[in-house]
């Protein structure tokens, strides 16, 4: 059974902090809170991990998962960034915002899309993840905590634990969390399009919704 702690949002302690980094470095699951919703993740390389956050959210191999990073120079280390598109990154992040990219050639078949080798992207504006990222020194794979059959989000702590306490290794909770999601924004293509409007202020970004 995993455990539930509640760490600081802001200033996340040390302790706390090293136990999560120590779970995730051993190839386990965690729950942890972002700047929209509260995410299940594991490191890249955590095929069993993976596997168990697919089989709670019940996705298949189809679905990407969302990779976190802690910089846009270590994001551009697995998607391809042009001058428009690092102006607009550098202009919204940190955010609440997933942009879809176009994988480098060093990023493992299996992360990006098999038709069109995209990835989605994040850079939260969390203290804690920001913390997270910047322990681990690589990205963190991600997907938001929405479980099969549910509207939204979990947002409710003791909901959070009761429900994944015993799925993951590690809960991590700072109060109650937002039921938004991130705005997702396609950048294969130019202009780009909105593909989900959530917490990110689509204005910032000056592009038009999918149809």
């Amino acid at each position: 059974m995993g455990l539930c702690l509640n760490i600081h949002p802001v200033n996340p302690q040390a302790r706390l902090l090293a136990q999560a980094l120590d779970v995730l470095r051993s190839g386990g699951l965690l729950v942890y809170p972002t700047d929209t919703c509260y995410a299940l993740g594991c490191m890249v390389g955590a095929r069993e991990a993976q596997e168990r956050l697919r089989g709670i959210r019940q996705l298949d191999l189809q679905h990407d998962l969302s990779l976190l990073f802690s910089s846009i120079s270590q994001l551009a280390e697995y998607a391809k960034l042009d001058d428009r598109v690092f102006a607009l990154l550098r202009r919204v992040l940190p955010g609440p915002y997933t942009f879809i990219l176009p994988a480098t050639h060093d990023v493992p078949r299996r992360l990006a899309d098999p038709r069109k080798r995209s990835i989605g992207v994040r850079l939260p504006d969390h203290p804690l993840c920001r913390a997270l990222l910047d322990g681990l020194g690589e990205p963190l794979m991600s997907s938001t905590l929405q479980l099969p059959g549910d509207a939204e989000a979990l947002a409710d702590p003791e909901r959070i634990c009761e429900e994944l306490g015993r799925q993951v290794d590690l809960v991590l909770l700072s109060g109650p969390g937002s039921t938004l999601c991130s705005t997702v924004v396609d950048l294969l293509t130019w202009p780009p399009r909105i593909l989900r409007e959530g917490a990110g202020d689509p204005a910032r970004l000056g592009l038009s919704s999918a149809s």
